[in-house]
């Protein structure tokens, strides 16, 4: 095992001096920004590769793709946008449609009943309130 941990340790240390002594251009070449093109040059066939680079500065990138989304292809309305209806209008259920619902209803629940007026419905509510619970057969 010990043989093993030196081969590993060779190996290691010889990789650490190749990775030190390659050439610091080639890293001097990887950090530079690339050559940018003008932005009035751009167009939506344009290459906009280059501005996505990390070492380009932010505000260069939203200016590049400020220009290629001003294209009128980028400005078409989805039309499966569920959002874009304008739900302030009633829509009212169709006469037809209410016809159905009340022949299912009164075939279902039978007959509806009818209701006494709001005024009757007062008047008797008020006539229970003012008989003497001690005498309403009701209240026992």
């Amino acid at each position: 095992m010990a043989q093993d941990d030196g081969d590993f340790l060779r190996r290691w240390a010889r990789r650490k001096r190749e990775a030190a002594a390659a050439p610091a251009a080639e890293a001097a070449d990887a950090s530079a920004a690339p050559q940018l093109p003008p932005l009035d040059s751009l167009t939506f066939e344009s290459d906009f590769k280059a501005f996505m680079h990390s070492k380009v500065e932010e505000s260069v990138k939203r200016a590049a793709l400020k220009k290629l989304f001003s294209d009128p292809r980028f400005n078409v309305m989805d039309g499966l946008d569920t959002y874009i209806d304008d739900y302030t209008k009633s829509d009212p259920i169709p006469e037809a449609m209410l016809a159905t619902l009340e022949h299912a209803r009164q075939t279902l629940l039978g007959p509806k009943k009818e209701e006494p007026a709001p005024e009757e419905q007062a008047k008797t509510e008020q006539a229970k309130k003012d008989v003497d619970p001690a005498q309403d057969p009701e209240a026992v």
